[in-house]
């Protein structure tokens, strides 16, 4: 099924996924389950599809923050280059002379150093080329209510997309109340993912927060689209936006979803902090499938059977604030020694010397950026009997 729309509006090409680094091969994995190809970058997946593929994507993934469709690639070792290589873009088949539209630029180039300049010549590019064809123009600004045109500048290579997402995909809709530091919602499904859970067996979220890894299990758990909760995307005002199409893709997101026999248990020791995240969890429509109870992390109750414990506790980056935290990190390890026999551990945390006071020795240390934070998500295989003994000396380098 394809968008029905001018040959360029249905014809297909590169499409860019972006995401946080550290990010990609877990959303390629994503974008592969849902049978697209998948070309892993530094802080991104390439694939290859229409626009309508575009559509699908924003839908359904739930590790990625844009969907790029590009429209050019070249060469631009000077601003004249990339002004007249994106007038020639033929932008008025794309969104209409009556409409609005943004310009985003992320650029690293010697050519210019200012990304609010290359974004304003592409802008005039796009202004020029609709008063030569059409006599008319399109508004433009920083609203992300209408089209949205994208640059990337590297060096000496440029490439233009339509972004078809507009307000970054992270921003699900669901966290109304989001709390002290909170994950992003991508990078909670990208930990969820990262850590093997597959929506089987149970999810443990001690320290919740504003409850979004719980949230997020939920929804994974059940198979629900992360992009149902958004009301607009910027592919919704492309010509020959097709909105019978987006529906019938909305109708088959709702048939994929499924019971869950599993549980999935939040807590906090912070009363007014789990409210918020009950509350975000009813936005979320996912209220009912999470255990929200007040407690500190360690009187957590952990369901009889496997699955997953993670928690995010704080990293401790002002002065002093570590020494403060290093007994909460050594409480963790007791926490999955002694109450989360069988089920997978995990720790996501931006500092490495607290991380070795969980005093566990950790089967793999997957590196992610929180913002502009170095993180790693740390997984633990908590057993029965001697091989959930505190780990040796010299075990806790491997933290």
């Amino acid at each position: 099924m394809k968008i029905q729309a001018p040959n360029t509006l249905s014809s297909e090409s590169l499409i860019l996924a972006t995401c946080p680094k550290g990010v990609s091969p877990w959303l390629a994995q994503e974008m592969e389950r849902l049978g697209y190809g998948a070309n892993e970058l530094k802080a991104g997946v390439e694939t290859e599809g229409t626009l309508f593929d575009c559509m699908l994507l924003n839908l359904r993934l739930s590790m990625a923050h844009r969907v790029l469709f590009r429209l050019a690639a070249f060469a631009a070792e000077e601003p004249d280059v990339l002004y007249k290589r994106a007038r020639a873009i033929p932008w008025e088949r794309y969104f209409s002379p009556d409409g609005y539209f943004t310009v985003s630029a992320s650029i690293q180039t010697d050519v210019v150093n200012d990304s609010r300049y290359a974004g304003l010549l592409v802008k005039d590019a796009v202004v020029d080329r609709f008063r030569e064809k059409t006599g008319r123009r399109p508004d433009s600004g920083g609203e992300t209510t209408g089209a949205s045109v994208f640059l990337f500048w590297r060096g000496t290579q440029a490439v233009i997309y339509i972004d078809t997402t507009g307000e970054p995909l992270s921003r699900r809709g669901y966290r109304k109340i989001p709390g002290k530091a909170p994950m992003q919602e991508t990078l909670a499904a990208a930990c969820l993912e990262a850590s093997g859970w597959d929506g089987k067996g149970n999810v443990v979220n001690p320290m919740c927060g504003s409850g979004t890894l719980a949230i997020e299990a939920a929804l994974r758990a059940i198979g629900r689209a992360p992009g149902l909760f958004r009301p607009y995307f910027s592919f919704m005002a492309l010509a020959g936006f097709d909105e019978n199409g987006w529906g019938m893709l909305r109708d088959e997101a709702r048939k994929c979803e499924r019971a869950f026999a599993g549980k999935i248990v939040a807590t906090d020791h912070d009363p007014r902090v789990l409210a918020g995240a009950r509350k975000n969890a009813q936005a979320a429509g996912v209220e009912k499938l999470i255990d929200f109870s007040v407690c500190d992390y360690s009187e957590t109750h952990v369901p009889p059977g496997d699955g997953l414990v993670i928690l995010n506790p704080e990293y401790g980056r002002r002065l002093g604030e570590e020494k403060e935290l290093e007994p909460v990190y050594s409480g963790m390890g007791d926490f999955f020694k002694k109450q989360c026999s069988g089920y997978t551990g995990a720790v996501f945390t931006g500092n490495p010397s607290l991380a070795k006071k969980v005093g566990l020795k950790a089967r793999r240390r997957i590196e992610f950026w929180n913002a502009k934070i170095d993180c790693r998500l740390l997984l633990y295989d908590l057993y029965d009997g001697t091989r959930r003994q505190p780990a040796r000396n010299g075990e806790q380098g491997d933290n």
